[in-house]
């Protein structure tokens, strides 16, 4: 109605499994009242996200934004439907959830469910006008409150200042990178080497 959600309605057949919401009155799970988790610390919790598998998705950028979140957090999981992640953040299954490239119809119910059970739903950088950005972050209120720092550099809407940041770090781990390569390469060559070595002396080659 007029932009906004009103109702909400996610099934999952795996599981037979009915999330329900009407704004104002709450969500549901199989006709039963469902709240977010109460965890405070996000070292203690279950993140969900989906990984990038369209052409043009920058899979650099996720994977340091999955990097980010994991060293963070107990685990990181990629259950593969945006609707049921947000449902599951709604009945406190998992702590939270990210994901970018998304659109309305993957994260409209959902949203929904989140907030309608006492969660807090936006963009990377917080803002809850999300909907038509491509980008979603949920969660109960604490851990959303923690999310926000650690992903919305990684936001199209970010400060100029954070995505510099962001290339800057991208570029300092690309010689580690280029480093880490070249010792394997000379390792290898060493490696063949050896067993010529070993072969103008005549001798068994070591394995």
């Amino acid at each position: 109605m007029k932009g906004k959600v009103e109702q909400a309605v996610v099934y999952d057949p795996t599981r037979n499994d009915l999330f329900t919401a009407t704004k104002g009155r709450g969500a549901y799970l199989n006709e039963r009242r469902i709240r977010v988790s109460k965890r405070t610390q996000l070292k203690d919790c279950l993140i969900s996200t989906g990984f990038p598998f369209r052409p043009g998705d920058n899979f650099k950028s996720y994977l340091n934004m999955m990097a980010d979140v994991m060293q963070r957090t107990a685990g990181l999981r990629r259950p593969g439907a945006a609707a049921l992640d947000l449902a599951y953040v709604a009945a406190g299954f998992t702590d939270g959830f990210f994901e970018t490239g998304l659109s309305i119809w993957d994260v409209a119910a959902g949203s929904l469910l989140v907030t309608e059970a006492g969660g807090l739903v936006g963009n990377f950088t917080g803002e809850a006008d999300f909907l038509e950005q491509r980008e979603c972050l949920a969660g109960n209120p604490r851990i959303y409150g923690q999310l926000v720092p650690i992903l919305g550099k990684y936001s199209k809407f970010a400060s100029a200042g954070d995505k510099a940041a962001v290339r800057q770090a991208a570029a300092a781990d690309a010689p580690e990178a280029n480093n880490t390569q070249e010792a394997e390469g000379g390792a290898d060559l060493a490696e063949s080497v050896a067993p010529q070595a070993d072969a103008g002396k005549g001798e068994d080659a070591p394995f």
